[in-house]
């Protein structure tokens, strides 16, 4: 009986074995990318402040800055290859005082503000080496640059006031802007006949749109008592911009997003950042860096429609100040460029790379 017994029970697992269907193995949970550091060659003297970080793609990337010699201010530029940064000293007047501002790229140039022991000009790289672009009115304050094929805009002041100064692919020529205009914070474009520029108004913070014949109000509806750090246009038409608004005499970061249509405003978890520079991610969220609760780690925010998470950079020995200037997107990776503080040294460079 017992025989028999242990016949049936083995034929039934059998059975069981047949008809069960395998089971897999579970496939392995996805590893979020993480944010690692890229060596950097020091700066020839410190401090140094970081102004600008443009990728092309995952092979190039320039990031431009100066530093603070004991007889004044002095240009950096460093290059991404897609490898390591180099420091690239062949510009005209890299060994002069100055300074190096925003970087553009423009068909298969390079293009760069560049403040020339109070001179400006337009550094343009293409395949045959560096050129300067003279720009024939001196200006108090260079405050920012923006070029696209067939124009240029370097917008400042001088002792006259705001001066909007426009290239477009033969001479310089002045804009006027609309009554009321007393400072132009910032400038980008998409063409020669779509620019975009956020003002200091007589009545507040004002963006404006260029439509290839004159600088009008664009009519954005900004948060009361506001200001604009950035406004980024994408290529898919999507306008977005970051800001502050002022409440109570406190600030909160804002971000707004134009989709054809219709502006949408959000205020993402972010305290006071400033914004200016948030970039669109190769994960179609809008990245930027904040302030760190960690002295030895930098901090980034990702935000995607209404959620917001953080993540950090490596952490550094020694660390007591960690601070990401600028970001970019890099093919499938995010680049970012600053400056980092060991303790009982003076700040220097840092970047790190999330994915790629």
């Amino acid at each position: 009986m017992n025989g028999l017994r242990a016949l049936v029970v083995c034929f039934v697992l059998a059975c069981a074995a047949v008809v069960s269907p395998a089971v897999s193995a579970s496939p392995p949970a996805a590893v979020a990318p993480s944010w690692s550091a890229l060596p950097v060659p020091p700066a020839a003297v410190s401090p140094v402040t970081v102004s600008d970080l443009a990728a092309r793609g995952p092979g190039e990337a320039w990031a431009t800055g100066y530093e603070h010699a004991a007889d004044g201010l002095r240009p950096m530029l460093y290059r991404w290859d897609g490898t390591a940064w180099s420091r690239d000293t062949t510009f005209p007047g890299a060994a002069e005082p100055g300074r190096l501002g925003k970087v553009q790229f423009v068909g298969e140039e390079v293009w760069i503000l560049h403040n020339r022991a109070g001179q400006g000009e337009i550094l343009r790289r293409s395949a045959a080496g560096w050129s300067a672009l003279p720009i024939p009115r001196a200006l108090w304050v260079y405050q920012d640059f923006a070029a696209v094929p067939g124009a240029a805009w370097v917008v400042g002041e001088d002792d006259t006031g705001l001066k909007v100064l426009h290239y477009d692919g033969t001479g310089w020529t002045t804009q006027d802007t609309p009554d009321g205009v007393l400072y132009l914070m910032g400038i980008t474009a998409r063409s020669a006949t779509d620019g975009w520029a956020w003002a200091d108004t007589s009545t507040g913070t004002t963006v404006l749109r260029w439509n290839g014949t004159e600088w009008r109000d664009a009519r954005v509806p900004l948060p009361p008592d506001s200001n604009v750090h950035t406004l980024m246009l994408e290529p898919s038409g999507r306008v977005t911009i970051g800001g502050s608004q002022y409440t109570d005499g406190v600030p909160r970061t804002y971000l707004m997003t134009f989709n054809g249509r219709a502006w949408r405003t959000t205020y993402p978890p972010l305290g006071d950042t400033y914004t200016e520079a948030m970039v669109r991610g190769p994960d179609g969220a809008l990245w930027l860096p904040v302030r760190s609760d960690r002295a030895f780690q930098s901090k980034y925010a990702r935000v995607d429609g209404v959620r917001t998470t953080f993540s950090y950079g490596p952490e550094r020995t020694n660390a007591i100040d960690v601070k990401p200037r600028a970001l970019t997107r890099a093919g499938s990776a995010l680049l970012s460029f600053g400056t980092v503080e060991i303790y009982g040294s003076k700040p220097n460079l840092m970047s790190e790379r999330l994915g790629g």
